[in-house]
């Protein structure tokens, strides 16, 4: 005799077994070996059940106080160890800049109650040595929505160890401050054509940590005028592997690189930055004397739920 287990979801009601088979006899005819097949298929099914994924996820809008500005990013909360290749289906399954993934460090950690956690960052495409605002994102959910009970928190990155802690205005974050050298126009002449085509620049300078080439455009354009560059640039500044306009939010670990300009250029250990785009968003930067830099913003939490899988 052949027989089959089907499992039927209700409304809540929980799970609704059908044992199928081909002239099923009655209860009192049932063979040993009958039952010992039902209950391990039912064994079975109770583990693919218990191993479905549930996971916490958060989407938090940082560097801004107020809901759909700044630059938003996911968090999810991780329980248990997550499949390697699962942290980037995730990650373009939310399609957002990045999606950060805290993890505890050991089994008996508390979301609510330790305060040192892993923490990756993962693009649609790729995983990212440092995000500032996923960290910040981070934090908030942490902080705001799990009620963490410490006043700083310790995450274990790819870049080392970064805190945050709160704030009467904010988390502050504690990023490595990135210094930047003056570069050869020269040297670049090409790269730069390619990336901004005739577009004026007053200042060049390399971050060699991050690999980032910093172009100061031409003090000549300002608010009013440099929108009418924006049309001369190319479209492959603002085209990335997903749909996001990467120009246009406010991006963290840049600061950690543009704070060392600036600083330089300004004489200024304190300064205030604001995103001029159509989302907007600010924070606050302090350059300390270990060559460390603290940034700080806030954070609005605009979406949470469980992810199934």
């Amino acid at each position: 005799m052949k027989t089959s287990i089907r499992a039927d979801f209700g409304s809540g009601l929980g799970v609704c077994l059908l044992l199928a088979g081909s002239c099923w006899p009655s209860p009192s005819a049932l063979r040993p070996e009958d039952i010992k097949q039902a209950t391990s298929n039912f064994e079975n099914l109770q583990k693919q059940l218990a191993r479905k994924m549930k996971l916490p996820i958060f989407i938090a809008d940082a560097f801004t106080a107020r809901a759909f500005c700044g630059n938003p990013a996911a968090v999810c909360l991780l329980e248990n160890e997550l499949d390697e290749d699962m942290h980037q289906k995730i990650a373009r399954e939310m399609n957002l800049s990045e999606t950060a993934f805290i993890r505890k460090l050991h089994p008996t950690d508390n979301f609510a109650q330790s305060s040192c956690f892993g923490l990756r960052w993962f693009t649609p495409a790729s995983e990212v040595p440092l995000c500032g605002h996923a960290t910040l994102a981070s934090a908030a959910v942490l902080f705001h929505k799990i009620k963490n009970m410490n006043s700083t928190l310790t995450f274990v990155t790819l870049s080392g160890e970064l805190r945050a802690r709160q704030a009467e205005d904010g988390i502050v974050l504690d990023l490595p401050l990135y210094p930047v050298y003056p570069q050869d126009f020269h040297e670049v002449e090409d790269l730069i054509k390619t990336a901004i085509g005739n577009t004026l620049v007053q200042d060049i300078c390399y971050s060699p940590d991050t690999r980032k080439l910093l172009l100061r455009l031409s003090d000549t354009y300002n608010r009013k005028t440099f929108p009418l560059v924006l049309p001369h640039l190319p479209a492959e500044l603002f085209e990335q592997p997903a749909p996001w306009p990467v120009l246009q939010n406010l991006c963290g670990s840049a600061h950690a690189v543009l704070s060392s300009y600036w600083s330089q250029q300004l004489g200024k250990k304190e300064m205030h930055a604001f995103q001029c785009s159509q989302r907007g968003g600010e924070l606050g930067i302090s350059l300390r004397p270990d060559g460390r830099v603290d940034i700080r913003g806030g954070a609005a939490v605009v979406l949470e739920g469980t992810l199934t899988a």
